[in-house]
């Protein structure tokens, strides 16, 4: 079994901002509301003209780069998103072509907020095993697309953006590593976080459209208490599992979708909120997005020091769940 590592990382987010303060002339909300309940001040929209892959794309270029590779040394592209520019083909074909990487594999994985997590699991295993010694691991979310503006209850929480990492094969004796990963899921729960129309078991109609079926809905309450008991016991078992203590970790990337549910987490969980890398604010719920977002301005902005141990921790439609785990 060969090691990986984080290489090199990326992100994208479109020049569009959209406040609370315009959403209050949209919807019945408010600024103040918006914030004491989920800590949102904005978050960005992709334009007309942009789609998933266009946003992939530019975060992918931007983690080649700081890998010091080339789009030629890249031999998969694991792309996580639910909001792909088309049912078929793949997004990841697009933001291959468009990077001009050749023959490599690439397809696309549908585990919703989770997917950033779920594709840094499943890249792993590829480098790790030897199948290939470079994979491009991206979330992109362009969530505005599938938004309905007449609901406060979601309309003011998400938003588009895109994260990307390469994964590669560490040197021998490297301190760099992916330690551990752990991905679970509950189908009992799939209706609490869904767009109910648009696949084979409700096509696209006349009745789907005029009942708003294609828009996203979520059941907060609930939503809320599965991500709350969620995130503890990804950090719980993260640390169980590995033998490690709170004091070991030097930052938690959650997904970004509540302050309130951080604030949970916290009280339950004998870390420092100071440990917890946080953008929600500026960004909303970007969805397979927000960790990768998160990770590579955590890079930039110096909150990580290589031998740093950093958790990776998501959940959200499906339900779905998961870790990943790593020495920086």
């Amino acid at each position: 079994m060969y090691q990986c590592y984080f290489a090199g990382t990326g992100s994208y987010l479109p020049e569009k901002r959209m406040t609370n303060a315009e959403l209050e002339e949209i919807v019945d909300t408010s600024d103040e509301w918006i914030r004491q309940r989920t800590g949102i001040s904005e978050r960005r929209v992709a334009a007309a003209d942009q789609s998933t892959s266009d946003l992939a794309t530019e975060a992918s270029r931007a983690a080649i780069s700081i890998a010091e590779l080339t789009p030629q040394d890249i031999e998969a592209v694991i792309l996580g998103t639910i909001t792909p520019d088309t049912m078929t083909p793949a997004c990841a074909v697009y933001v291959q072509h468009a990077l001009g990487i050749d023959n490599a594999a690439a397809f696309d994985l549908s585990a919703a907020c989770t997917g950033f997590v779920y594709g840094t699991a499943v890249g792993t295993s590829f480098v790790q095993t030897g199948l290939y010694r470079n994979v491009l691991v991206i979330g992109a979310e362009s969530l505005s697309r599938v938004i309905d503006y007449q609901d406060r209850g979601t309309c003011i929480l998400f938003g588009d953006g895109a994260g990307a990492a390469v994964l590669s094969r560490a040197e021998e004796g490297s301190p760099s590593k992916i330690i551990d990963s752990y991905l679970r899921s509950d189908g009992g729960g799939a209706s609490l976080i869904e767009i109910p129309a648009g696949g084979s078991s409700k096509p696209a109609s006349h009745e789907t459209i005029e009942a708003r079926q294609h828009f996203l809905t979520m059941n907060g309450k609930e939503v809320f208490k599965f991500a709350t008991k969620s995130m503890i016991e990804l950090i719980e078992t993260a640390l169980k599992r590995n033998n490690f203590s709170p004091d070991d970790l030097s930052l938690i990337i959650p997904h970004q979708v509540n302050s309130r549910i951080i604030d949970a987490a916290l009280k339950r969980i004998d870390i420092p909120g100071e440990r917890f890398f946080l953008n929600l604010d500026r960004y909303g719920n970007t969805s397979a997005a927000s960790v990768p977002i998160a990770l590579d301005e955590a890079v930039r902005g110096g909150r990580l020091s290589r031998g740093d141990l950093v958790l990776f921790v998501a959940f959200g439609a499906g339900l779905t769940w998961g870790y990943n785990l790593l020495r920086w």
